[in-house]
């Protein structure tokens, strides 16, 4: 499956419900958390999403009332 990185704001969410939102299974879009990474001071977020395509990402994010500054699909070392 396409993985994809993404960063918005991090607000609402506070770092324990993000650590929540980790271990979820799929969304309705088929979209599963890879990893979060957060800084409070900056009140920003960048997540590592395994995604059937940028559409899901986009929709993923929209339930939340998130709008991303960008989205990017990327490749890892991992596999």
């Amino acid at each position: 499956m396409p993985k994809y990185i993404d960063t918005h704001p991090m607000e609402p969410f506070t770092g324990d419900e993000l650590k929540k939102l980790q271990n979820a299974p799929p969304d309705e879009f088929g979209v599963t958390h890879h990893d979060i990474l957060f800084s409070e001071k900056d009140n920003k977020i960048y997540c590592v999403l395994d995604a059937p395509n940028l559409e899901a990402i986009e929709k993923h994010h929209a339930k939340a009332g998130i709008k991303c500054d960008w989205i990017h699909e990327v490749k890892s070392t991992r596999g």
